[in-house]
């Protein structure tokens, strides 16, 4: 069988005020046409299909018509909620979904609930199960824990253990005749951070060791690391990564879903498929008179720009007018000026608010008569009002 294992679509983030829904509408439309083109037998979404637990109605209608899409390439289509998502909202959709022919499932259940999906793969008949295992925060693992492997789980229990023990219940029933997949949303130990990842939970304290995969699974689909990566056990242990990067943290990580072939018999083999619709994060530096000498090159990416030269009003005006795509602007450390600096006794009254004004300035190495002559306007529209008599 074949199937895309594609997570951490994160629809509705929005970059530095800049909102993404037309990139995030093309991207998902390249990987229903990549289901499409290779004929797969089903989808897996490990996660973080929203960028925040209550998404926009225009996000929530994008996922939904992505999701029915890949539904009509023929694919089965499987979906787990991630920690930016809301469990509960997933599992209200999902009686709706089962209709489509779509599994969302948002809290961790029995394998008889719905902890495990099975299928035939509509293209070769093998037989599929998949153990899903959605996010699941330290203050619910302990219940989790006690409802799916029904074990006693005390409250000193580490979180890898609870998820160890949830892994071995869900893949019990794996059989030798068919595809045996997990999908699950998690950090794996060792994992490389793409870069845009809620650091809250992504820390140790959330880790769980790639052992904890049973070695009978032909492959696990995993989402929240959102840097494309395999991590060594004793089956194939996969991020796909963001296919499209949420931050410019992540402006070096190459977007793509996995192609995964898979038979009872043999080990899968993956093929990574790159994603081109989204566009491009750099950071570059320079003056703004070198930057705009490069315009041209910059023209179809979101930048991140160091000036290097000192700041000035309307510095930002300047950088935007010669490259539209700066979505954010600093000045270069070099350039900045000193954090701390004496200052002289000001108590004796002997600097007024210009020439107090003027020292700021001078101390951040702000040097522009509009600055002054705006304070000063500024300055006098204040005094004046405020000696003004009553009426």
């Amino acid at each position: 069988m074949k199937f895309l294992h594609t997570s951490d679509w994160h629809v509705g983030k929005v970059l530095k005020g800049r909102n993404r829904l037309d990139e995030q509408r093309a991207v998902l439309r390249e990987i229903v046409t990549l289901a499409r083109t290779h004929q797969v037998d089903a989808v897996l979404v490990a996660g973080d299909l929203y960028d925040s637990a209550a998404p926009s109605a225009e996000a929530q209608e994008l996922v939904v018509r992505a999701l029915m899409a890949l539904r009509d390439t023929g694919a089965e289509v499987v979906a787990i909620a991630g920690n930016h998502d809301h469990p509960r909202t997933f599992d209200a959709y999902r009686p709706l979904m089962n209709v489509a022919g779509i599994t969302m499932v948002g809290s961790v259940r029995t394998a008889e609930s719905g902890g495990v999906v099975t299928f035939t793969a509509p293209h070769t008949g093998e037989p599929v199960r998949v153990a899903v295992l959605p996010f699941l925060s330290q203050r619910h693992a302990i219940r989790a824990a006690e409802l799916v492997a029904n074990t006693p789980a005390e409250n000193s229990a580490g979180y890898d253990q609870l998820i160890r023990d949830l892994l071995t219940t869900l893949t019990a029933g794996f059989a030798d005749d068919a595809v045996n997949l997990v999908t699950a949303h998690l950090t794996v130990t060792g994992g490389a951070l793409g870069g845009g990842e809620r650091a809250a939970q992504s820390i140790f304290e959330y880790h769980v060791p790639a052992g904890a995969f049973p070695a009978d699974a032909h492959y696990v689909a995993l989402g929240h690391l959102h840097r494309r990566q395999t991590l060594p056990a004793a089956c194939p242990v996969v991020y796909s990564g963001a296919p499209l990067a949420v931050d410019f943290g992540e402006q070096d990580n190459t977007p793509t879903v996995c192609l995964v072939e898979a038979t009872p018999s043999t080990p899968a083999r993956v093929t990574d498929l790159p994603l081109t619709s989204a566009r491009r994060l750099r950071t570059i530096s320079g003056t703004v008179a070198e930057l705009g000498e490069h315009a041209a090159e910059y023209a179809d990416a979101y930048l991140r720009v160091i000036i290097r030269e000192p700041a000035r009003a309307g510095l930002r005006e300047e950088v935007q007018a010669v490259l539209p795509g700066a979505l954010e602007v600093r000045i270069d450390p070099e350039f900045a000026a000193p954090l701390q600096i004496a200052r002289p006794d000001r108590t004796q009254g002997k600097n007024g608010p210009a020439e107090l004004f003027a020292e700021f300035c001078a101390e951040r190495a702000v040097v522009d008569d509009r600055v002054q002559a705006l304070f000063g306007r500024l300055h006098d529209d204040v005094t004046t009002t405020t000696d003004a008599p009553a009426h």
